[in-house]
């Protein structure tokens, strides 16, 4: 026969049977092992990768500091910057780059960069060897993930040469503005003493004159001779004046060109003229180039000027009983005017002084020659201002070739 229920099992609590989850597969769990391990890999091989990045650049010194300003490593940018190996400098106190009257710097640098998280400037640093080179300098806070300051990054830029060149362009700015004064004191200090000299010359011209035509009484030949010579000295003096005021204002850029059509067979039989006395005495002569007329686009006055100036030197420098000639040419758009002697030459070595101011090229105790030596520079420079040039040929001994070129006018390329 059954035994009846239990009533008392019943009314027990029913035991509860922890639920355990399955164990996953043997194959996911190895690839979450193995997933682990490649981004573990991954990590090693971006590590390296920036350490090799920062110890391979040599444009930049990259380092890092610690809290209180000591070296922790050290790049080859730093190396080749800064002169220190890394096993000279890590351990030692990043003031030891500044110059003696810096060295308030590094401990403001550091509270900056602490505070803002940042420190920017430039200025001078020092090498190992003490030379010192302009440096672009940033220095930033390293914080970990709590906030705590554990360190700095500092990175420094050579910048000397861009900071020579600064200082070299500001050094010739400061020339320029102190050359530019001078010229103008200069300027103004010739054209106040050739105001001061030109009035008592022009004086002595003027009673001169008048003593020569008998107005203060009879003039006999030895008087007249007498005042030949002075309106002649007065006449030199008068001409070295005029050169130096007329340089003066060439280099202070003050002269004005008025360029026109200019005929320089017009110019030539308006110049000869003038300095046939001086050639006549000498026994020179002056022949002017028959041929078609050449039309300059130039300012008139000025080139008589500079014929004038190529005209009397060649006087002065070709010996008695020799000649000159003159003539005139355009070709291909541009003019030329020419003067030829066959005076005592310039030596090859000299050719290239004597287009410049207060040179005269033979000039000696034993031949001393006339003038300033600025007829020539004068002249070079009135060519370049009307854009042409003057150019010379010579052989000791032969003579010289003296060329003027200007720019055609509407004659000359017709």
């Amino acid at each position: 026969m059954n035994a009846p229920p239990d009533s008392s099992r019943d009314n027990r609590t029913p035991m509860a049977i922890p639920v355990v989850p399955p164990a996953p597969p043997a194959g996911d769990v190895a690839e979450e092992a193995g997933s682990e391990a490649a981004r573990g890999n991954r990590n090693d091989e971006m590590h390296g990768l920036y350490r090799l990045l920062v110890d391979s650049v040599r444009d930049y010194a990259i380092f890092a500091l610690d809290a209180t300003g000591h070296v922790l490593s050290w790049n080859a940018g730093a190396q080749r910057f800064k002169g220190y190996r890394a096993d000279e400098i890590i351990g030692r106190h990043f003031s030891v780059f500044y110059p003696p009257e810096d060295q308030w710097k590094p401990p403001m640098e550091l509270e900056v960069a602490t505070a803002t998280g940042r420190f920017e400037e430039e200025g001078w640093r020092v090498r190992k060897d003490g030379s010192r080179f302009w440096a672009s300098v940033v220095i930033t806070a390293l914080r970990d993930e709590r906030g705590t300051l554990v360190g700095f990054a500092k990175v420094t830029r050579d910048l000397t040469e861009r900071k020579i060149a600064e200082q070299q362009r500001l050094e010739d700015a400061r020339r320029v503005a102190i050359s530019e004064e001078a010229n103008r004191a200069k300027a103004g200090f010739l054209a106040a003493m050739s105001h001061e000299l030109r009035t008592p010359l022009n004086a002595i011209a003027g009673y001169t004159d008048l003593l020569l035509t008998g107005v203060g009484g009879p003039v006999s030949e030895q008087h007249r001779d007498y005042l030949d010579r002075i309106r002649g000295s007065q006449q030199h003096l008068l001409s070295i004046i005029n050169d130096i005021l007329n340089f003066s204002r060439i280099e202070a850029g003050q002269l004005e060109y008025r360029v026109e059509p200019v005929s320089l067979r017009g110019v030539i039989n308006a110049v000869v003229p003038m300095i046939e006395p001086q050639a006549l005495a000498k026994s020179i002569a002056i022949e002017r180039h028959d041929g078609a007329d050449a039309v300059a686009s130039a300012d008139h006055a000025k080139v008589e000027q500079i014929l004038l100036n190529l005209l009397s030197n060649a006087v002065k420098f070709t010996p008695a009983g020799g000649h000159i000639d003159v003539g005139c040419a355009s070709r291909d758009g541009r003019v030329t005017l020419s003067v030829t002697d066959n005076g005592v030459g310039i030596a090859a070595e000299d050719l290239g002084a004597i287009f410049q101011p207060f040179v005269q090229v033979g000039r000696s105790l034993t031949s001393p020659h006339e003038g300033t030596g600025l007829g020539l520079a004068i002249s070079s420079d009135l060519a370049a201002g009307m854009g042409g040039r003057l150019d010379v040929e010579s052989t000791v001994g032969k003579g010289s070739v003296f060329t003027l070129t200007l720019p055609g006018g509407e004659a000359a390329s017709a």
